[in-house]
């Protein structure tokens, strides 16, 4: 396993920016699912000098991927990867937008198919405040969960036990993980005090 970043950077308010590149080989090929304005492919190809493609369906993010000069391909993730060969890529990344999918279970196949090994970070919903705001009668409300209820483009909410157990039943192997909590690792009690998680996997032999 390769290192735990020390101290992940937020950019642009993204705590995971920094322990994702410090994951990926230098020079490597990137496919990044739901990119959105290109900021994490402009990142990568910064700090580790990654080339490669977004994935976006909305037009505004797609004009700024153009605008960030980020090669970018408009289409809906729903739809599946079918215009990419097997192995086309190093990684490919689903960064805060697992929780958004309509088939989890397709997308991260396809992720493993299009790719050698894949990275998702996604909002826990196990962290601590996420479960008072439950206890309290309420759908949770936070930082890494910034939706209320009747907007959310989350339908699939989940915790960091939840995506081990997954990967467990879909010959998924966890490679790496990270937890954390404003910018922060979290060690000790990562289900409960962790609020925003980032693993990378690879298709168990």
């Amino acid at each position: 396993m390769n290192a735990t970043p020390r101290n992940p950077a937020t950019l642009n308010g993204r705590p995971d920016f920094e322990a994702i590149a410090a994951w990926i080989r230098p020079g490597s090929t990137v496919l990044d699912l739901g990119c959105g304005d290109g900021s994490l492919l402009a990142y990568l190809a910064e700090k580790v000098q990654v080339t490669g493609y977004g994935i976006e369906i909305s037009d505004s993010n797609v004009l700024a991927c153009v605008r960030n000069g980020v090669n970018v391909i408009q289409s809906d993730l729903d739809r599946g990867l079918a215009g990419f060969d097997a192995g086309s890529f190093d990684y490919v990344i689903l960064s805060q937008t697992l929780q958004a999918m309509r088939n989890t279970e397709a997308i991260v196949q396809e992720m493993l198919r299009v790719g050698r090994e894949g990275i998702v970070t996604f909002p826990n919903f196990g962290h601590w405040e996420s479960r008072m705001q439950n206890l309290l009668g309420r759908m949770p409300v936070s930082d890494s969960l910034p939706y209320q209820w009747y907007d959310t483009p989350n339908i699939h909410l989940c915790t960091v036990k939840d995506f081990k157990a997954f990967c467990t039943t879909h010959a998924v192997r966890i490679t790496d993980s990270l937890v954390l909590h404003r910018g922060r690792p979290v060690s000790i009690l990562p289900n409960l005090l962790g609020s925003l998680a980032v693993f990378r996997f690879e298709r168990a032999s």
